[in-house]
């Protein structure tokens, strides 16, 4: 029998030293594999999230801009005061004191019913002959919609009757014509400006009615604001705070939640020169009169979105200045002092108030 020479028995299999550093560069690579694994799944996680508020900042500013646009549509000339209202970094009670945009205006569907009388006792408006057929709507289509009275152009008065419609009366072949209303406005409904049912029934013949819109965008900070109501009016509340928020006719409708801030600045001829140029961006101020109120013509937008998470792919420090991971200051709005690691968002946009010039049913002026 012959047995193996020593050489044979080493090359048969591997040292204890040999298997170490084996397992040693198995583990490195299975660490580098981890560890790239990690890094890629923090990356993708905030990416997600990142892409997320972006989609809403986007979303919350396509509304905003639209409906400042729209702000005053089908309201005659002397009731643009009545087109918008602003608030000023309004209170409550977090870090961020975000502003309000309240507007009016016929813009979902933008008419205007000739009057021909009205009573308000008798709780109804008589329109001209055949003024519905002017439009493609059922008589059904009216039942409960929230309309605007206004006088007739060549009245002194300023007011408007605002009622919500009971019931429709309608002749294809002519005679009564016209709707049955509330007995009183509705509640919760609050014009820009304080429009007020002042004018005598005699200064509507001859005036026009229409579909009137209400709508007031608001940040909810907290997710806790006095005088709401968790799951009522549409309103989310329960703590869930960064929801932006349409108020149309009282209705709450949230658009988009991670929103931080919300900022605006209006334009206008404020000084009321004989030239109309405009006077440069100003926050929004309580003292503007009416006439001043009715020359603005354009409305600046930031919409600041947040992550609701921290960033997990981040290390060190943020370059400083670049308010990545920092709340920046907006128009009157203050900056964070620290970086708290979230992501933001910020866009900007002016909205040229186009129907303060433009008369969406041809009249005369």
């Amino acid at each position: 029998m012959r047995f193996p020479t020593e050489r044979a028995a080493r090359s048969a299999g591997f040292t204890l030293i040999e298997m170490l550093i084996g397992s040693l560069i198995m583990l490195v690579v299975v660490i580098g594999a981890l560890s790239i694994y990690v890094k890629s799944n923090k990356t993708s996680a905030d990416q997600q999230q990142l892409a997320r508020l972006q989609q809403d900042v986007r979303a919350s500013m396509y509304y905003l801009a639209r409906d400042a646009r729209m702000a005053g549509a089908g309201l005659p000339p002397n009731f643009y005061a009545f087109a918008l209202e602003g608030a000023d970094n309004e209170d409550q009670g977090g870090d961020v004191q975000p502003d309000r945009l309240t507007i009016m205006g016929n813009i979902d569907a933008p008419f205007a019913l000739p009057i021909q009388s009205l009573s308000k006792s008798g709780k109804k408006v008589i329109l001209e002959d055949y003024s519905l057929e002017q439009f493609p709507y059922p008589d059904s289509y009216y039942l409960g919609k929230i309309i605007l009275v206004l006088p007739r152009p060549s009245s002194s008065c300023v007011g408007g009757v605002l009622r919500q419609i009971t019931a429709v009366a309608h002749k294809k072949s002519g005679g009564f014509e016209g709707f049955s209303f509330s007995p009183s406005a509705p509640s919760g409904i609050n014009p820009p400006n304080g429009l007020s049912d002042v004018c005598a029934d005699g200064e509507f013949d001859g005036g026009s009615v229409g579909m009137d819109e209400v709508r007031s965008y608001w940040l909810d900070v907290t997710g806790s604001v006095s005088g709401l109501t968790t799951g009522v009016d549409g309103y989310i509340g329960g703590g869930t705070g960064g929801v932006l928020y349409m108020t149309k006719n009282a209705v709450h409708y949230p658009l988009a939640q991670n929103i931080e801030n919300i900022q605006f600045q209006y334009n206008g001829d404020f000084d009321g020169d004989t030239g109309g140029t405009l006077d440069g961006f100003a926050n929004w101020n309580a003292a503007w009169t009416a006439d001043q109120v009715a020359r603005i013509r354009q409305v600046r937008i930031w919409v600041l979105g947040r992550t609701p998470d921290r960033f997990v792919s981040v290390s060190g420090t943020a370059a400083g200045g670049t308010h990545l991971y920092r709340r920046p200051a907006i128009a009157n709005s203050p900056a964070e002092t620290a970086d708290d690691r979230h992501r933001r968002f910020l866009l900007e946009s002016t909205a040229n108030v186009r129907n303060m010039s433009l008369d969406l049913y041809n009249r005369e002026r």
